[in-house]
């Protein structure tokens, strides 16, 4: 019984010491491992930041009539370039029943006076004439008279003006041809010949007939999240992209972030706009998407580490690399950073471009 305890307890020790041998024995015989090295390289590196938008034209007017009818005529279309005071339609009236009877009613009163006061004013004036009456007298009867002619006159006016829309003593100031007030293009002609408009009051914004733009002063209208918000101020310079033209990236200039923010699918986006600069001879059409990198920090050809070769202090958090200084022998520098974009980070100190740098993540 002792004899057999003591056979096993011999094969296990026996087994035991096998398996080390082995085991030290495959460990010398694998490679050790050879770290690779890189060196600081001559970069641009630019740290921004992604906000979606569109380009829209600065000066925008909605165009709308100063009478209430029906489009007559039209004389634009989407894409024709207009100057101030180009006629852009005609507006029939058609008028309010109850304002023309009211108007027409006016008139004949306004007459029925006026010929009441030109039999005072002939009497009157034949006796003047004879020396019966006074200058004095006369001049009340002939100011009377005058007052009852501009009385009739204006009310034939506002009748007409009811009735047709203008009147002779307007002018080129008919309020049923439209005219653009701005130059630019039409962007969109909404009205058809044959629609009724309405004028813009108190209770109506009024019909828009056709939208102009100046399409040569375009600016970025985006969104950006709140998280964003806090790295960006006015006067930033901004590279702008358009979605349907490719291999263009434009200039512009952060003009404006709103001080209020906008809840949108559960997360709070703040509107920024920006003018395009330097928009050479493309043609860019209102309302198409765009995004626009805001630039936060730019170094233009700096000495850059790849930031997969630096290490941090775990207490301290202060960067550091490992430079090599002998075979496989490297010793830790610490080093300072400047703007980074994620991928390349500028080196301020604590390197040059001579010194070789460990890769001490490198894939195995």
């Amino acid at each position: 019984m002792k004899k057999g305890i003591t056979i096993s307890i011999l094969v296990i020790i026996v087994a035991a010491f096998s398996g080390a041998l082995y085991y030290l024995y495959n460990k010398n015989k694998q490679s050790p491992i050879v770290y690779q090295t890189d060196k600081l390289e001559v970069k641009t590196i630019v740290k921004k930041t992604i906000a979606t938008g569109n380009i829209e034209p600065k000066e925008e007017v909605d165009i709308k009539p100063n009478i209430s009818g029906i489009i007559s005529k039209i004389l634009v279309q989407a894409g024709d370039f207009v100057k101030p005071g180009d006629v852009i339609a005609i507006v029939r009236v058609v008028p309010d029943i109850n304002s023309l009877n009211g108007s027409k009613n006016s008139v004949t009163s306004n007459k029925i006076a006026l010929d009441n006061q030109k039999k005072v004013y002939d009497r009157q004036k034949a006796l003047h004439d004879k020396g019966v009456i006074s200058d004095n007298d006369f001049d009340a009867v002939e100011l009377a008279y005058n007052q009852a002619v501009q009385s009739y006159e204006s009310a034939v006016q506002n009748y007409e003006i009811i009735k047709t829309g203008t009147t002779s003593g307007l002018g080129k100031e008919a309020n049923t041809i439209i005219k653009s007030p701005i130059a630019g293009m039409i962007l969109d002609v909404p009205a058809e010949v044959g629609t009724q408009v309405i004028q813009a009051n108190n209770f109506n914004e009024g019909s828009t007939i056709a939208t102009v733009a100046d399409v040569n002063k375009l600016i970025f209208k985006g969104k950006v999240d709140e998280s964003e918000v806090g790295k960006i101020k006015e006067k930033l310079p901004i590279e702008i992209t358009v979605g349907a033209i490719e291999n263009k990236v434009f200039e512009a200039v952060l003009d404006y972030i709103a001080p209020k923010g906008v809840a949108e699918n559960g997360a709070i986006q703040f509107e920024i706009e920006g003018a395009l600069k330097n928009r050479d001879t493309t043609f860019i059409r209102s309302g198409l998407s765009a995004n626009a990198s805001i630039i936060l920090e730019k170094a233009e050809n700096v000495p850059a580490i790849k930031e997969a070769l630096v290490q941090f202090e775990e207490k301290t958090d202060k960067p550091f690399v490992e430079v090599k200084t002998g075979d496989q022998q490297f010793k830790k520098v610490y080093i300072e950073l400047g703007v980074s974009d994620g991928i390349y980070a500028h080196v301020l100190k604590g390197v040059t471009d001579k010194d070789e740098i460990k890769i001490w993540n490198q894939v195995q």
